[in-house]
């Protein structure tokens, strides 16, 4: 007796390229949790670390729009961040009432350790890709953001 496949029951949904995207995103996202938690991080704290880290003195509102995040947001995430004494606030020289952000020494060392795990958790989840695949998905992403 032959079994019959039946379609998915989301085959119409499969058809569109954000729909893709959006599952494409849900593996990326889970198992990125789980390869953020041992270092007591999100997501959302790693691209805030990570910018800091890689911005010395970024303003919060160019942290904000750098993430898409709104402001008042933001104010939780980077509080969460000092509350760790990974990040802080020093008053910007240039004008005394902007802070600027900057990563703590702990910061940048858990940023470092953080940022060895994701690169291991994206080699695999890209595991079946080939470099080429990888360099042209990266191009066509980069493509589609910028045509918004």
């Amino acid at each position: 007796m032959t079994t019959q496949m039946k379609p998915p029951l989301d085959a119409e949904l499969r058809s569109f390229v954000g729909y893709r995207l959006k599952r494409a995103m849900n593996v990326f996202s889970s198992d990125l949790a789980i390869t953020l938690r041992p270092f007591d991080l999100r997501m959302i704290t790693f691209s805030t670390l990570s910018s800091v880290v890689s911005n010395p003195g970024i303003r919060q509102s160019q942290l904000a729009e750098t993430l898409a995040v709104e402001r008042p947001n933001l104010v939780s995430i980077v509080d969460e961040l000092a509350n760790r004494d990974l990040i802080e606030r020093k008053r910007d020289d240039a004008d005394r009432r902007a802070f600027g952000l900057f990563a703590t020494e702990a910061g940048t060392a858990l940023f470092q350790d953080a940022t060895r795990a994701v690169m291991q958790h994206e080699t695999q989840i890209l595991s079946a890709l080939s470099e080429q695949d990888i360099e042209t998905l990266t191009a066509l992403l980069a493509r589609i953001e910028q045509a918004k």
